[in-house]
């Protein structure tokens, strides 16, 4: 179990802390042992989701959310914790195994801003779970390491540095090279606004299914849920925090799935003509073609990834879907005659969702723009080629750069003159996230995930 019902930090840590050093070797709990583990995953490059998933199959609700409090945490604030490690560690922390690590980065987020975890379990439990992967001498060193941390707490902070981005990239937990290129685009203050965005959990959005807002609401508040209407877009649900979804009723009914306002209004935008045949060709995990089929008379959604194909299916099993078709196939090579409006959703470097993946920050490179560039332009080519003559080609990205957004727009139309930028009628969506012409959703503006689209016509 996760220490959810420890008792809150008292005056004397460290007598708690000198106390389980001649104490019974204690198991280390299953939540430690599933952030370990996801953090390990995340080095071998697998993405969080789907390892906080693989991982926490057998944990209960409440020690689910233990381990995401923990592990989401410690990634939005990692630089600050390595800067107070580094410190800390003989020789710094390139001398020290990258899973040993870790495992002082969980320690010390335990010690430093979980509450509900005393000294002595954050402590003792992370060098158990070190003698565990590694031997008694890294636990030895977890140890001393954790216990000066401990100690030394109310100093902790590291000097600022004094180049100012440097400084705010230490502060707010992202790669001062991403600090760099967003000061040098929007500023430092609001650079500062939208890093500190980035480290407000997001929260979760409903899309009614089946029925109205009204009466999902209703339903929700039936299981004393009171949810409220979503910024941007008033049909959708905005939920209290700590809610599981699966224990609602709504939810084992198929009456809802999850969406972002961004993502939402990605589709609002499309503003499809009713009856149309759409093509989502970057579908999973299967929201904007839900949203999609609202106006269209079909929707066929594609995907190359098995195992991504396989959860958008189960998703659309559980709504009872009938009018989108889940179907394996490669954005780049469409075997599809001309439809009336085809979505993509590109890979893209998903600077706009690091709120929600702060594992992506860590994750990115600057090689990624060259390289998830040229498929961006591979898919763009592809699925020009199967809209019809006056159908709707929606291009779309959850990324803030301009590599990635007006740029690339802008190559294209440059190359295929029989494509138009045309903007959605007024009022589809609100004006504050219309500019020139594409959808622009930024996270320190609006208060969701980031978002770009461009809705381009192409002439009859």
């Amino acid at each position: 179990m996760a220490d959810r019902s420890s008792p809150r930090r008292g005056p004397h840590r460290a007598s708690h802390a000198k106390s389980h050093a001649t104490s019974p070797r204690v198991a280390v709990t299953p939540s430690r042992t599933a952030a370990a583990q996801i953090l390990a995953d995340l080095r071998q490059g697998l993405l969080l989701d789907a390892s906080f998933e693989r991982r926490t199959t057998t944990l209960d609700v409440r020690d689910r959310r233990w381990v995401q409090e923990l592990v989401w945490g410690l990634l939005r604030v990692r630089s600050r914790l390595d800067a107070i490690l580094a410190a800390r560690v003989r020789g710094g922390l390139g001398a020290v195994d990258p899973d040993v690590i870790d495992l002082l980065r969980l320690g010390t987020y335990q010690l430093l801003a979980m509450d509900s975890v005393p000294p002595y379990a954050a402590i003792g439990q992370t060098v158990e779970l070190t003698k565990t992967r590694h031997n008694v001498g890294a636990g030895m060193l977890v140890n001393a390491v954790l216990r000066r941390v401990d100690r030394e707490r109310t100093t902790i902070d590291p000097p600022a540095p004094s180049d100012p981005v440097e400084a705010l990239a230490l502060a707010t937990g992202h790669p001062a090279w991403i600090v760099a290129r967003w000061e040098a685009r929007w500023g430092l203050e609001t650079t500062r606004a939208l890093l500190e965005a980035n480290n407000t959990p997001a929260a979760v959005h409903l899309r009614a299914f089946g029925i109205t807002t009204t009466e999902l609401a209703r339903a929700l508040a039936d299981e004393s849920v009171m949810a409220e209407p979503s910024p941007l877009v008033p049909d959708s649900l905005r939920l209290p925090s700590g809610v599981s979804l699966t224990e609602l009723t709504a939810y084992r009914e198929g009456r809802f799935y999850v969406q972002d306002p961004a993502a939402s209004l990605v589709a609002a935008y499309a503003h499809l003509d009713e009856g149309s045949v759409v093509a989502d060709l970057c579908a999973a995990p299967g929201g904007k073609a839900l949203e999609l089929a609202r106006r269209a008379r079909f929707v066929i959604a594609s995907e190359r990834s098995p195992a991504r194909l396989a959860r958008m299916q189960a998703g659309f099993a559980r709504l009872g879907v009938t009018t989108v078709l889940p179907c394996l196939a490669d954005a780049t090579a469409p075997a599809l005659a001309p439809v009336d409006a085809v979505l993509v959703d590109v890979p893209c470097t998903g600077t706009g969702t690091y709120r929600r993946h702060p594992d992506a920050r860590w994750r990115l490179r600057i090689s990624d723009f060259a390289v998830l560039g040229m498929t961006q332009q591979a898919i763009l080519r592809a699925a020009a080629a199967v809209v019809r003559p006056g159908g709707l080609l929606i291009y779309s990205t959850c990324s803030l750069e301009l590599e990635e957004n007006d740029e690339q727009i802008a190559s294209f139309l440059r190359t295929n003159p029989e494509f138009v930028l045309e903007p959605p009628p007024d009022g589809c969506v609100p004006s504050e996230v219309i500019d020139g012409g594409f959808l622009r959703v930024l996270p320190h503006r609006q208060g969701t995930d980031g978002a770009f689209a461009a809705r381009l016509r192409r002439r009859a």
